[in-house]
């Protein structure tokens, strides 16, 4: 009997403000623990909130981005629930009316294009974040993300396998981003992701049991959490014990490799919604949306047709380059400079992506500016500096941040070009290998490759290649005359 993976993703985005949902506290990523507070944010009796008339701009902002309906009508709720990270033991969100309804995101995956619905979009604060302390019994509460405006986008269950969960979540991380909606940083919790999984018979119409995984910040621990509770579900099913799959949230303990019970997930009815009796219902304007709108920048599914015209990438080269927002910003900076389209991706996706990845490092923190690279670029191209030095150089650049020149001149790595300077190497060599000199008189071409390579290693590797070679071609030439 086969089975089918049905997964829905809840994705909360951070929106890109200044200040708080409902305050003027300051949203800024690593401020001293409980520095951004106040007593709205805090949720003290007596306190009133305002709406941040930025964070409804964003919000429609992302539902023109997802292709959502917007509701000019809408209303913020309260959703009851206690836990120590919610001072006010309710978080202010929206149920029954939120900003945005459908819409969709388009994603491919092994070469297979589908669309993912969206049930909704709504706006919502943060909660605090609880640090817990090793081999000791109390936890301590830092409420700097209290009241930090959040959209929650909810699929519809269309997605069916682990791969397609996390290319849409990577094709709506480029949206968000591109549109300048949210930063995205998931390394600070700005975009996290709780994944529904639940398996079913093959054909079968109705869902099954589902279970959430909770608060997934990496694309590669989603893989891994969904692999993980797939493989659960699924011997499970198989061995007639799918009983045991219960409705809860469990989470992702990656240092065991395993999803982990964490309580029986709640239905809609046991958070109570009720309207919240503070905020007055939100309205929009249709010269709002129009307005917000046409402020789109360009989107990736625009730029991935431009650069494939522009530049004559291939696919999978736009889709890399494209798929962050800083690289592809870093790649167009490298081609206005005067690089050559093709040159500047293989830059961008041998090592500088390399590099990245070795130290850790977003797309938006290269240590070495375009034009820098620029620079290197155009060493290697006159000639000064060999391909294999340059790769030597931009990682000492990368590391080091000093100039392409000046590391060129530390490490004496200039490129021998002068002809009467290689011309005596290259007598040297032939004088000294008789026998190269016969085979290659016999017909033995390889015997060329082998003197290229003593030359190059006479020369420390500093042999111009191309102006070496066509003195060698010479020189063989004239002594089989």
């Amino acid at each position: 009997m086969s089975f089918e993976t049905v997964i829905g993703l809840e994705i909360h985005a951070e929106l890109h403000t200044r200040s708080k949902i409902f305050c003027s506290c300051a949203t800024t990523f690593g401020a001293k623990p409980n520095a951004n507070t106040c007593p709205i944010c805090l949720g003290l009796p007596g306190t009133l909130p305002v709406l941040n008339e930025e964070v409804v701009n964003l919000a429609v902002k992302a539902g023109t981005a997802l292709n959502c309906h917007i509701n000019k009508l809408n209303k913020m709720d309260r959703k009851n629930y206690f836990y120590p990270d919610l001072p006010k033991a309710y978080q202010t969100s929206q149920y029954d009316l939120p900003i945005c309804k459908g819409g969709h995101v388009d994603i491919e995956v092994d070469g297979m294009k589908k669309r993912i619905r969206l049930n909704r979009i709504h706006i919502e604060e943060d909660a605090g974040k609880l640090i817990h302390l090793e081999e000791q019994p109390v936890s301590l509460i830092d409420y700097n993300r209290v009241g930090v405006p959040l959209i929650e986008i909810v699929t519809e269950p269309d997605l069916r396998s682990v791969d397609e969960a996390v290319t849409f979540l990577r094709t709506l991380k480029a949206i968000l981003e591109y549109g300048e909606i949210s930063d995205c940083r998931m390394e600070q919790g700005s975009l996290r992701c709780d994944a529904n999984i639940s398996m079913r018979k093959t054909g079968q119409d109705t869902l099954n049991t589902k279970v959430e995984l909770k608060n997934i910040n990496s694309f590669k621990e989603l893989q891994k959490a969904l692999e993980k509770e797939e493989k659960r579900q699924r011997e499970l099913y198989t061995f007639g014990e799918e009983s045991k799959i219960k409705q809860e949230t469990r989470r992702w303990d990656s240092a065991k490799g395993k999803t982990v019970p964490m309580r029986t997930k709640e239905d809609a009815h046991d958070y109570r919604y009720f309207p919240e009796p503070d905020l007055v219902p939100i309205i929009i304007r249709e010269e709002q949306i129009v307005s917000i709108k046409e402020s789109l920048p360009e989107m990736p599914a625009q730029k991935k047709e431009r650069f494939a015209r522009q530049y004559g990438l291939t696919e999978k080269e736009v889709d890399i380059i494209i798929g962050d927002k800083a690289l592809s910003q870093y790649y167009e900076a490298l081609v206005l400079l005067g690089a050559a389209p093709k040159a500047a991706a293989n830059w961008i996706l041998g090592d500088i992506l390399r590099l990245l990845k070795e130290k850790e490092l977003e797309a938006d923190l290269i240590p070495v500016r375009p034009d820098a690279l620029y620079r290197l670029i155009q060493i290697i191209a006159e000639g000064k500096i060999s391909i294999t030095a340059g790769k030597e150089v931009f990682e000492a650049m990368f590391i080091t941040g000093k100039s392409a020149d000046a590391i060129v001149e530390e490490k004496g790595l200039s490129q021998i070009s002068d002809s009467v300077e290689l011309e005596k190497i290259v007598e040297g060599i032939l004088d000294s290998n008789p026998q190269s000199l016969k085979d290659y008189a016999a017909g033995k071409t390889q015997a060329a490759g082998f003197l290229m390579g003593q030359i190059m290693k006479a020369s420390r590797g500093k042999a111009n290649p191309q102006v070496t070679k066509e003195l060698l071609d010479s020189k063989l030439k004239e002594r089989l005359e």
